[in-house]
């Protein structure tokens, strides 16, 4: 079996040499870049894309209901 221990204690050890090297500075550049090339991709989170899916499912029920009113109007005039 793996020490956790020391598998914990090399981990922490490694993220504190990185974290005091150029490394850290190039990790924070790379998640810029990809911030910013993400955003002029307008890109929306999963949450806000199920948000507005729902919303169309809703408009898209309320559309057919007013849709099949008008049709037994018309029908009415008829």
């Amino acid at each position: 079996m793996f020490n956790t221990q020391k598998i914990t204690e090399i981990s922490n050890k490694i993220k504190d040499l990185i974290s005091d090297s150029p490394v850290a500075d190039l990790d924070k550049n790379i998640h810029a870049l990809l911030k910013g090339v993400f955003t002029k991709m307008e890109l929306v989170s999963r949450e806000e894309f199920d948000v507005q899916a729902d919303v169309l499912r809703h408009t898209r029920e309320k559309l057919a209901k007013l849709e099949q009113q008008l049709a037994e109007l018309e029908e009415k005039l008829k």
